[in-house]
């Protein structure tokens, strides 16, 4: 199997994007993480399929560096809107289909606007946060982010909860008087990465529980990102934008 594929990164998350609106690429868990491998494949922290949609501009299908489809990305969701630009079935905005439902994009330049889910609960739990952004994420403060052990911290509080498990991503925030710096784990990938953006998300909201208002800025060690909302309460945002970069790195053929 030939796979004609693209690769894209925003603020240092990076995927592989295939056209599969043919439904040609073969969706085994081997194939994609063959394709993810640093050393023997592409490279990737996960992998994106562009199929077609009957009710929006496309549909966005995402599988984590393991294999395994997962639930929605948000740096791949910008990724894949960028991508979607790319092919000429978009232009200034779009709208797609994923796993959690419909979102939205539009382009400023490279930047692209990403509507996320509404969050309607923000749950106190052990000495941090849990709340669902598109996936699961688990959010704690620390003083000391760049001191902080991710993979090992990560892999601990990932598997916790025995309610979940597919498992939670770990994020590990440190307040600034700006903004915010995220650290993520993630399921999956069993890793830091550079940057996640339902990641960043939820933690921009546990921010905004915590006093922080609208638009929250976030470091990643990706890169920087924003994240504007509407706030109701301490659990329920509504309107919520991801923004930052999508960029297109470069694409390639690949031999299966």
């Amino acid at each position: 199997m030939n796979i004609h594929f693209y690769k894209y990164e925003g603020t240092g998350n990076d995927f592989i994007m295939i056209d599969n609106r043919k439904m040609s690429f073969h969706k085994q868990e081997e194939n994609i993480r063959l394709l993810c491998d640093r050393r023997f494949g592409i490279g990737a922290d996960g992998l994106i399929l562009l199929e077609e949609s009957p009710e929006t501009d496309f549909k966005m299908v995402y599988y984590n560096s393991d294999g395994r489809e997962s639930t929605f990305c948000g740096n791949g969701g910008r990724c894949v809107a960028s991508f979607a630009r790319k092919l000429r079935l978009v232009q200034e905005k779009t709208q797609f289909e994923a796993k959690d439902g419909l979102h939205e994009a539009t382009f400023h330049g490279d930047t692209v606007s990403l509507k996320m889910r509404d969050v309607t609960e923000v749950k106190s739990i052990l000495d941090g946060y849990e709340l669902f952004t598109g996936s699961p994420h688990f959010v704690v403060f620390t003083d000391h982010v760049s001191q902080t052990d991710v993979q090992k911290e990560g892999r601990r509080i990932r598997t916790m909860d025995h309610n979940m498990p597919d498992g939670i991503n770990v994020n590990f925030v440190e307040k600034r008087n700006e903004g915010i710096f995220v650290r993520t784990y993630e399921r999956g990938v069993e890793d830091e990465t550079l940057s996640c953006g339902t990641g960043v998300t939820a933690s921009a909201l546990v921010a905004a529980s915590n006093g922080y208002k609208s638009p929250v800025l976030v470091e990643t060690p990706g890169g920087k990102l924003e994240v504007e909302f509407v706030q109701h309460s301490d659990e329920s945002f509504t309107d919520v934008f991801l923004k930052g970069p999508a960029r297109f790195v470069f694409e390639g053929h690949f031999e299966i």
